[in-house]
This record gives structure tokens, C-alpha cells and sequence, in this order.
């Protein structure tokens, strides 16, 4: 069971919410996952990303890859683990 970390959409139409969670790859996008980790709010300005980095750093260390687009929130943050390639 290969583990991703990504985004599961929330919110209305044409108001996403999105929250950073720990899923099995082969999940639906919105379907069943295993932690909620954090969250991402791309309609304020600036977008706002909020991660619980003890929880980050547990599911890196257990080996979960982030998605491209989770890479790219998390390399933003100023407090943010490394996110190896």
C-alpha cells in the first residue's frame, strides 16, 4: 500500500477548501483517508496553509510522498520539514 500525502477538496462550487490529508494512493480524491493533517484555503489572500509539522514529520518518516501540488504548499511554508524529490 503505497501512502500519499495530498489534498481531498471541501467547500462549495467555485468555493474550494482543501485539507492536507494522509491517504492510500489508490484512493478517491475525496474518499477515505487515514489522518487529516493540515489545511489550505487557496481563496484568501494571501492563500492560507496551515500543516501540524509533529504529524508531517511522522508520515515522512513512515515513508508517505507527498503530491506535486503538496510539495509545492509545503516548500512555501517557513517552518516546513524538507520534502525530498
Amino acid at each position: 500500500m503505497a501512502v500519499r500525502i495530498r489534498l481531498s477538496r471541501l467547500g462549495r462550487i467555485k468555493k474550494p477548501f482543501y485539507r492536507i490529508v494522509v491517504s492510500n494512493s489508490e484512493s478517491p480524491r475525496d474518499g477515505k483517508f487515514i489522518e487529516v493533517i493540515g489545511t489550505y484555503d487557496p481563496l484568501k489572500k494571501p492563500a492560507e496553509v496551515k500543516v501540524q509539522p509533529e504529524k508531517l514529520q511522522e508520515w515522512l518518516a513512515k515513508g508517505a510522498l507527498p503530491t506535486d501540488t503538496v510539495r509545492s504548499l509545503l516548500a512555501k511554508l517557513p517552518v516546513a520539514a524538507p520534502v525530498s524529490e
